[in-house]
């Protein structure tokens, strides 16, 4: 542990991938991590067990981000235990269809960007009035390297997460007064997580570290200390910004 601290993160779909690396950076680094997660209570077990045998502190919550009233109880539970929420960490990934635009459905594509909006308008509510109350905050969102650079069948994610990200900008506008940042953290091809399992095959995977200058993909490890720079107290005029951080294949 690197110190003590009252300061309290929440990071939602936190029980594997980049969630859950970023929930134990956070402990390491002194914050109480709410490990938020939807189905997978044995994970997020783990995850909080592991954050406590380092020395940390964490709760693990389920709630369907999707849902107000099932983000309103879970920030009342953290409320009544720790306080107001200091850092808010959206990484909660809704299902999507990958597929062609010319085979997919109004539902598909309006229901992702229905989904993703619609979870991060309801834990950004919750999580604001203890945050304006106590004149600082920190805001981070999980987009996708895919919201700018499209590639096949990806459509629904990448025009759902450029939603988000166009989302944060606003919000960094006009929290920016109270003392909250907002910003976002855009992962290229990340190894070992769902999105990769699901949809990329070994070839793809080759191609993709071939384009990318690094050399490999990026481990979940790698997103969450971008995440961690922005959750930090050390990030005092950073608002409204995207870190990609995909080892160089795509530059902007």
């Amino acid at each position: 542990m690197t110190g003590a601290t009252d300061r309290v993160a929440l990071v939602t779909g936190a029980s594997s991938g980049i969630g859950a690396a970023t929930a134990r950076l956070l402990a390491t680094r002194g914050l109480r991590v709410v490990v938020n997660y939807l189905h997978s209570a044995e994970a997020a077990a783990e995850v909080v067990a592991g954050i406590e045998a380092a020395g940390g502190q964490a709760m693990a919550v389920q709630a369907d981000v999707r849902e107000a009233t099932a983000v309103a109880s879970m920030v009342e539970q953290v409320r009544a235990a720790w306080g107001g929420i200091d850092v808010l960490v959206h990484n909660a990934l809704t299902p999507y269809a990958v597929k062609p635009f010319q085979e997919m459905t109004w539902e598909e594509l309006g229901g992702k960007l229905d989904d993703e909006m619609r979870a991060a308008f309801a834990v950004t509510k919750a999580v604001l009035p203890a945050m304006a109350e106590t004149g600082r905050g920190r805001i981070v969102y999980l987009g996708t390297g895919l919201s700018r650079r499209p590639r096949e069948g990806m459509i629904a994610l990448g025009t759902a997460k450029a939603a988000l990200t166009q989302f944060a900008r606003y919000l960094a506008q006009e929290l920016g007064p109270r003392g909250i940042t907002v910003n976002v953290v855009e992962p290229g091809p990340v190894d070992d997580t769902r999105m990769a399992a699901d949809v990329f095959d070994a070839e793809h995977k080759r191609r993709q570290v071939a384009a990318t200058p690094l050399g490999r993909l990026a481990h979940p490890d790698d997103v969450a200390q971008a995440v961690a720079f922005y959750a930090g107290e050390d990030n005092a005029f950073m608002t409204g910004t995207t870190a990609a951080v995909n080892g160089g294949m795509s530059m902007y």
